[in-house]
């Protein structure tokens, strides 16, 4: 494909760097072929993959590795693009921001580095995925459940960092992180909370340790490399039933998130909650050309097909309830009370199942701690080769906003072409909602589609008061202006500490619109 370049810097030079690395660290740790490099294209990219793309690659294997290549990096003027094994599709993937940086992968970093099962934690290098952190758990017969995200194969420190989330009660994988080590650009090693002192015995389990605390610092930022991070675990329950409301009309979402608001709030229920408009439970069962086959967005009759045949609702809410059969009894009979003013809302819930059970489907797999990849079942709704670019608003839990954000995206999405495949994670008091923009990427039209759409919605939710909680490589910048109180004094504030901590830029530049000024231009 015809090597790209690291901004600024000449081809001669860049071949002397590169040998100059790979003296250092070894042949098989710097890729620079033109078939290793794509592994790092954008494998979902709305448009030109080539857009974003690294001009290497380079896999340490351990803490002093990172450390060389940082110095290398400022002795090269090279930036730097992290990642912990690069499965961030929808959003990029291992693709730089800034496109000729060297990718830094640390899928070599593959350690489980302690478990604790009285306390119930876990501390892990950047290269562990949920895979491996539940199959770990499983070989030493551990008694704690990973809180998967949709896709298990992702790492779980990647995922917390970019403040992603699951479905059961420890489903803020962010809120569950205790403890960090990070290299900072000048190659200084901190460990944050308790982990500050050299002989703690606390590091995972408080995560304050004595004055400023400064793990979120890192999360979905560039101002230092993660190198270890632990993180809570879910004790194993006595067992648990898992519920599924249906709810037969559109206009019911306020209704269900206005019901639903306080049974999170009290934590009668405990778990994440997952409210899923009827094409993205399609979805994942099937194509769409199996109901509908034609141009456009599905219509209704179409979808009101599909939801007869697969015995689902417009709206579908999926929960968990964990613990003594009698605890979870009494909860379920107060949320079937609650939403009995639905009108024909119909619940199913699954028989009381000791805690070692294991459902069938992935999702409720996933409620129940075990990782697996049907999500991406979704690929296939439009055929072709399938993508999708997601589009995350954060929605207070209220219904007036769930039906504002999703009249809004709804009626952008059909405009332009694709179906409404959405819907909300329910956390508490703030919803993650969650749209996709499912197309057939060696399809150039709806690819470019996929991308004005999102860039639109995110102007659109920022003009009603809406941000983003995570954005695609091609969408940062302008989701970071979003954030637009006293003339941008957040991004003011961003600044300062990225130029104090990695003056030369070195570190991810361009990561949630922190760019420094020499690559700007």
């Amino acid at each position: 494909m015809g090597q790209v370049l690291p901004p600024g810097v000449a081809r001669a030079a860049w071949s002397s760097a590169l040998d100059a690395l790979r003296g250092e660290l070894g042949a098989d740790a710097v890729l620079d072929a033109d078939d290793a490099l794509a592994a790092y294209l954008d494998p979902f990219a709305p448009g030109d993959a080539r857009r974003f793309c690294a001009s290497a690659a380079v896999l340490p294997a351990n803490v002093g590795e990172i450390r060389t290549v940082l110095a290398w990096a400022h002795r090269t003027q090279v930036p730097l693009w992290s990642v912990s094994t690069g499965r961030n599709f929808a959003y990029g993937g291992a693709a730089p921001r800034v496109s000729g940086s060297v990718v830094l992968d640390l899928r070599r970093m593959n350690r489980v580095l302690d478990v604790d099962d009285t306390l119930g934690y876990a501390l892990v290098e950047p290269g562990v995925t949920y895979f491996d952190l539940h199959e770990a758990l499983r070989a030493r017969g551990s008694a704690l459940w990973v809180d998967p995200p949709a896709a298990g194969w992702g790492s779980v420190v990647g995922n917390t960092l970019e403040r992603g989330f699951g479905t059961t009660p420890y489903g803020d994988h962010a809120a569950a992180q205790c403890g960090m080590e990070i290299i900072l650009a000048n190659g200084d090693i901190v460990r944050t909370g308790m982990g500050a002192m050299s002989r703690t015995t606390s590091w995972q389990v408080f995560k304050s340790g004595f004055g400023p605390s400064y793990d979120t610092l890192f999360m979905q930022s560039n101002f230092g490399i993660v190198t270890k991070m632990g993180l809570w675990l879910m004790p194993r329950p006595d067992g648990y039933r898992l519920g599924h409301f249906r709810f037969r009309h559109d206009d019911d979402l306020a209704a269900i998130v206005d019901t639903l608001r306080p049974l999170k709030l009290d934590d009668t229920i405990q778990s994440h909650v997952a409210i899923d408009h009827a094409v993205r439970w399609g979805a994942g069962i099937a194509p769409r050309r199996r109901w509908y086959d034609g141009p456009g967005p599905m219509p209704d009759t179409a979808i009101d097909a599909m939801v007869r045949a697969l015995g689902i609702g417009r709206w579908n809410l999926r929960f968990g309830l964990y613990g003594p059969e009698d605890l979870v009894e009494a909860r379920l009979r107060t949320i079937r009370r609650a939403f009995a003013t639905l009108a024909d809302a119909e619940l199913d819930a699954t028989d009381y199942a000791h805690a070692t059970s294991e459902p069938e489907g992935g999702g409720d797999r996933s409620q129940v701690g075990i990782p697996n990849m049907s999500a991406f079942q979704m690929l296939n709704w439009r055929g072709g080769q399938g993508a999708h670019l997601d589009f995350s608003p954060v929605c207070p839990t209220t219904g007036h906003d769930a039906r504002a954000q999703y009249t809004m995206v709804r009626s952008a999405a059909h405009a332009a072409g694709f179906d409404y495949y959405g819907g909300f994670t329910v956390a508490g008091r703030h919803m993650h909602h969650i749209f996709a923009a499912i197309f057939d990427k060696d399809d150039a039209a709806q690819a470019r589609a996929a991308h004005d759409l999102v860039e639109a919605l995110i102007r659109q939710t920022g003009d009603a008061g809406y941000g983003q909680y995570r954005a695609h490589l091609a969408f940062m910048d302008l989701a970071a202006s979003q954030y637009d109180f006293n003339d941008h004094a957040l991004m003011r504030l961003n600044d300062t500490i990225k130029r104090a901590l990695d003056p030369q830029g070195v570190l991810s530049p361009g990561k949630q619109g922190i760019l420094p000024a020499r690559f700007r231009s």
